[in-house]
């Protein structure tokens, strides 16, 4: 009786500790709990066709010890999945996160924008948004110092609108054929296969024109704490165009509502021994626990005239548009209230591309929003097949395809049943309509290859420096660059300390100052004979 009355309050004391921890534990430690609870019982296991599976642990062998039989099709079925799980993962962004919510419209802009998105105040678009490192694999920390994708999908009634974003407002270089050499910088070196600071400081010093975004990188904000607190930005220069077929030119920002939040350095890199994943953790959690994260959405136009006068290049992805001459213009809220159902289907293959834009937005001439219009798509169709657009999370549902693209792997809806795959045709296949041109606009210029390193590559930065930054925010920008730059060779360093020097004398003194505090008096010497 003792014994027996013993093992019940062991059996309660358990019962009551596990349910006290299981309380403490983050809604995305309990997933499985949650889902356990949403079933009554569980369901009859199958094969891939349907089939009703009598024995999920053993294989089917001739005797106990003998070989296995080529018969399982139970195992075939199984393994061959398995040996095909992976899809190649994404060049670059491959470690992120995926949320959904809505884009609510605040504010009018139809005077610059005829696009359905925009129509009305108080209108909600349905959107799906990815975060994302750069540089590092599927595997790496979200706490490394690297831009952070912000991509957006919005399902509007005129088809999908990708404003494929980070959170920065510039990026390294302004000419697209530069960028596979950048990201092979990023990615490891293919003898050692080593992340190698020779590489990156090579390129960098090499290509000036990546001193802002350098800055900004080795700034606070290189390093933001999740994704909740850092702000997104289309960052190129894009074409609004109203239904009078008056076009601007613009720029789109969406400013965190739960205000900047930046990680410190020993903070970032005991987080990415102790919880890699952290960024993806607090998003699901926060979206979990009903705390909603929200952005507001602006805009800034600048009209054509401007931009014929403007001291800068305003296609520039290496510049920023002065809200000073160009005033943020609200328009709307974003808000992220679902987690995925299923990170595979709903995450790894959302396919994004800056080329999907609804009439009423369009490109401009900005030469690196030109080089993505081509190779985002172009990289879907290798990773994820010709089809990827009907994958449910990348179909514009709210609008009706309609077009002559037919067959190739993965065609898993009717294929657009009888309707005639050629145009023109005598036999009600979809036409065109006029109405949806693309603003018309002139080009000049005799066609060659400009180089464009010798621009401006200096003066913002210099405001960056100057104006931007308090003095607590310098001291941690020196600091942050030449603890890393120290692994880079002298001569690179030299490079790279000439480069900050062009911003302001004071910035390259102290990354040399730092440099030699870090590398002793020899370093010190080598660097001063700049």
């Amino acid at each position: 009786m003792t014994s027996s009355a013993g093992r019940r309050r062991s059996r309660y004391w358990h019962a009551h500790n596990n349910k006290i921890k299981m309380a403490h534990r983050c809604k995305a430690s309990n997933q499985l709990n949650d889902f356990k609870r949403t079933c009554v019982a569980p369901e009859q296991c199958t094969t891939s066709q349907g089939h009703p599976m009598d024995t999920k642990t053993a294989s089917l062998t001739a005797g106990p010890r003998g070989p296995q039989l080529i018969q399982d099709h139970s195992y075939i079925d199984e393994m061959a999945h398995f040996d095909r799980e992976r899809i190649p993962e994404r060049v670059v962004h491959a470690k992120g996160a995926g949320a959904f919510g809505y884009f609510e419209v605040t504010h009018d802009i139809t005077r610059y924008c005829k696009a359905s998105v925009f129509s009305e105040v108080g209108k909600r678009t349905p959107l799906a948004v990815r975060f994302s490192t750069v540089g590092g694999e599927s595997g790496s920390a979200d706490t490394v110092r690297d831009p952070r994708g912000f991509s957006l999908k919005f399902y509007t009634e005129q088809g999908n609108w990708d404003l494929v974003g980070n959170n920065t407002p510039i990026f390294f270089i302004r000419d697209p054929i530069l960028f596979p050499s950048f990201i092979h910088t990023q990615k490891r070196n293919p003898a050692t296969h080593l992340k190698d600071a020779d590489m990156f400081w090579d390129f960098i010093t090499l290509r000036p024109e990546t001193t802002h975004q350098v800055s900004f990188l080795f700034s606070d904000r290189g390093i933001p704490d999740g994704y909740r607190h850092m702000n997104g930005y289309g960052s190129h220069t894009f074409k609004l165009v109203n239904d009078k077929c008056e076009p601007v030119y613009c720029k789109f920002h969406y400013k965190t509502d739960q205000q900047i939040k930046c990680l410190p350095v020993d903070k970032a890199a005991e987080l990415s021994g102790s919880n890699p994943d952290y960024g993806i953790q607090d998003l699901y959690n926060a979206i979990a626990d009903g705390n909603f994260p929200t952005w507001t959405f602006y805009i800034q136009v600048m009209t054509f005239e401007q931009a014929e006068s403007c001291s800068f290049n305003p296609f520039d992805l290496t510049k920023i548009w002065p809200h000073s001459d160009y005033p943020l213009i609200p328009v709307g809220k974003l808000v992220l209230n679902r987690n995925p159902k299923n990170y595979f289907a709903e995450v790894e293959q959302l396919a994004f591309c800056p080329a999907n834009m609804p009439p009423g937005i369009e490109a401009s001439p900005d030469k690196m929003l030109q080089g993505r219009l081509f190779s985002y798509n172009d990289t879907h169709r290798h990773r994820l097949g010709p089809n990827y657009m009907a994958i449910p999370v990348n179909c514009p549902y709210r609008a009706r395809v309609r077009n002559y693209q037919r067959d190739g792997p993965m065609c898993v809806d009717d294929n657009q049943a009888g309707a005639p795959n050629y145009f023109p045709n005598s036999f009600s296949g979809p036409v065109e309509n006029a109405v949806h041109s693309c603003s018309p606009f002139q080009v000049t210029g005799d066609v060659r290859r400009y180089e464009t390193g010798n621009e401006d590559n200096f003066s913002q930065v210099t405001v960056f420096w100057n104006k931007v930054l308090n003095e607590a925010e310098r001291e941690r920008l020196v600091s942050n660059i030449a603890g890393h730059l120290k692994n880079a060779q002298i001569f690179i360093q030299q490079r790279a300390v000439k480069n900050f020097s062009q911003v302001h004398p004071e910035f390259g003194r102290r990354i040399r100052e730092a440099l030699t505090r870090l590398e002793g008096p020899t370093a010190g010497q080598q660097l001063s004979s700049l």
